[in-house]
């Protein structure tokens, strides 16, 4: 099917095989193994990816580690790495329809929406962090030493890099632009579901001039591979994103080996609406917060909590709205929710579902698959009346569903908000700009938005706290993850 995007048509590509990429070189892996490809739309196999060894992740290794020592990218100025990283933003442009192809196939993405935030995200990232290579540096030390001391900054080696399945492009784009723009070397291992947009782009690196060996693409299963670059030795840093379960193993093995670690976990975001807030402007929002990227979004807003003076009015419009959000096939312009990634994030939901059921919820919308193509489909849904000890309401489901709680005072507010495990992302609508900042500084989260939900930029640090994780990505803050702070004391004596 064919479809028009910004007047450029977008078609169902023909993927062939696809192999590893290290040392600048496509290769199989050394067990022939390969791993089947699902459309997430149509539930059919596209393609095929070389299913990776443990000897082929240490052969990895071994090539950032050769590129990493001999200096042929640490060893570049800031300014030509920015060159470079310049170049990719470019190609990621001019290579916008293919990446859109291939980000839609492989988890689900609907074009309508990859061109402004997947592939957007990803130039500007890029952009961003070629800016951030020219200024990253040290500065010097005021001391009562006879002596010149000053800081340097240096690359830490060779970065694992560790990407989950709901947003390919952007969350290997995040590791990867950082851990250049400061002059390491990358092995990769995407999600064993999702590779594919993570092997195009180490296409478009390597033609914007990353030289062989800097950055690597390894497929195959987390068991196998993840773990093996977890355990490597050759490993300087480890940048992981993932569920909390396996963020804890993954932060356990790297810590048993003393390497640094920056982790951006699970979330289970609240999202306040107070009785003075716009409430049309409020609903945008509420609606984006839980069904963008398909409710697979770690800092989406699932949790819904209303000052009860709104609470039937909020429930009533959702109960309206929701159901007419366009849910289809990604290729279809006007699909505004995708499928699920696999059918097993269906189940996921399906079961949190039936708990909510059982515990005598009521379900405003939804509330059931979706029998589209053969996809993995599962309407956008919102349950409200639940007990705030429910597991629906605790644990995260990842999917496109929202629960809805009432409150009565901006303190019980910000106790149901911070009264999860989590803390990545919050939320809050309010026409009360004192009431902004103070409820935003007692939330417990690394990013609180205020009158809206997503709000993404390069520029702007976002990570975790409590059982959401540690370390930021994006701004300068990210940058600095990505180094090592070296001093240097030279006498005057």
């Amino acid at each position: 099917m064919t479809v028009t995007d910004d007047t450029v048509s977008i078609t169902r590509p023909q993927i062939g095989p696809r192999q590893l990429f290290i040392d600048g070189q496509w290769r199989e892996s050394g067990s022939g193994t390969r791993t089947d490809i699902v459309d997430p739309s149509t539930g059919q196999v596209v393609t095929s990816v070389a299913e990776a060894t443990e000897e082929d992740l240490d052969a990895a290794v071994q090539a950032a580690r050769a590129a990493f020592d001999d200096g042929r990218w640490s060893a570049l100025s800031g300014r030509e790495r920015a060159r470079i990283l310049n170049r990719v933003a470019e190609l990621v442009r001019e290579r916008a329809d293919e990446i859109i192809a291939v980000e839609s196939v492989n988890v689900g993405k609907p074009v309508s929406l990859c061109r402004p935030v997947d592939v957007l995200t990803t130039a500007e990232q890029y952009e961003y962090c070629a800016a951030l290579a020219q200024t990253a540096g040290g500065s010097n030390r005021e001391t009562p030493l006879n002596a010149h001391a000053y800081t340097r900054r240096e690359p830490l080696g060779v970065v694992g890099a560790i990407t989950p399945f709901n947003f390919p492009l952007i969350l290997s784009s995040s590791k990867i632009a950082p851990a250049l723009a400061a002059g390491n070397s990358v092995v990769h291992k995407p999600a064993e579901d999702t590779p594919l947009s993570a092997l195009l782009m180490a296409e478009i690196l390597t033609e914007a001039g990353v030289p062989a060996g800097v950055v690597n693409v390894v497929t195959g299963k987390g068991s196998t591979v993840g773990e093996a670059l977890l355990q490597h030795q050759g490993v300087d840093k480890i940048a992981f994103t993932g569920s909390t379960a396996i963020g804890r193993h993954a932060a356990s093995v790297a810590g048993q080996n003393l390497k640094p670690v920056t982790m951006e976990l699970g979330g289970n975001a609240a999202h306040i609406v107070f009785a003075d807030a716009d409430v049309e402007k409020a609903i945008g929002a509420i609606i984006k917060g839980f069904v963008f990227n398909t409710g697979q979004f770690c800092m989406g807003g699932p949790r819904l909590l209303v000052e009860r003076p709104l609470y039937e009015t909020v429930l009533t419009i959702l109960g309206d709205a929701v159901p007419g959000v366009p849910v289809g096939d990604p290729f279809d312009p006007s699909t505004v929710v995708g499928p699920m990634a696999a059918d097993k994030h269906v189940r996921k939901v399906e079961e949190y579902v039936q708990i909510a059921r059982e515990e005598n919820a009521r379900i405003i919308a939804g509330g059931e698959r979706l029998d589209l193509s053969g996809g993995f489909y599962y309407k956008p849904t919102v349950i409200a009346d639940l007990t705030n000890s429910s597991r629906v309401v605790q644990e995260e489901i990842f999917g496109p569903v929202l629960t809805v709680q009432p409150f009565d005072t901006e303190d019980e507010a910000i106790a149901l908000a911070n009264g999860t495990e989590y803390g990545l992302a919050a939320g809050l609508q309010t026409g009360n700009v004192a009431r902004a900042h103070r409820v935003a500084a007692k939330l417990q989260a690394g990013i609180v938005w205020v009158n809206d939900w997503a709000m993404l930029d390069p520029a702007v640090p976002f990570g975790g706290v409590k059982n959401s994780g540690f370390g930021r990505e994006y701004g300068p803050e990210a940058l600095e993850s990505y180094t090592k702070v070296k001093s240097v004391v030279i006498s005057l004596d």
